[in-house]
């Protein structure tokens, strides 16, 4: 099973990958994304999602199409909805929401 930190670093990897893919790399601090978060709180959403933040931005999205619930990361928010698209994350955050969720009564 895929842990939160695996589930970071693939975002944090693809946004990077998409960032250098562009024209204007120069410009872009890299560094923001060293810490990015990646977590799920079923206590606080009955309906599955995950919860990234990037520097001090933060944003809430459906596990089930990506759509976002509340937050906001700006134009970063496109790098997610790609990276949710991509071949086996969804299966993975979907482990991890089944995993938080039999975990929540324990806390």
């Amino acid at each position: 099973m895929a842990t939160f930190k695996d589930m970071e670093d693939s975002l944090k990897s693809f946004i990077i990958q998409e960032q250098s893919d562009a024209h204007n790399i120069k410009s872009v601090n890299m560094a923001k994304y060293n810490n990015i978060k990646l977590w799920m709180d079923p206590t606080k959403y009955i309906e599955p999602h995950f919860v990234v933040r990037i520097s001090i931005s933060e944003a809430v999205f459906s596990l089930s199409d990506c759509t976002k619930v509340n937050g906001g990361l700006g134009y970063e928010e496109r790098f997610v909805s790609k990276w949710f698209g991509r071949l086996g994350i969804k299966d993975k955050l979907n482990e991890l929401w089944n995993f938080a969720e039999k975990n929540k009564e324990d806390k």
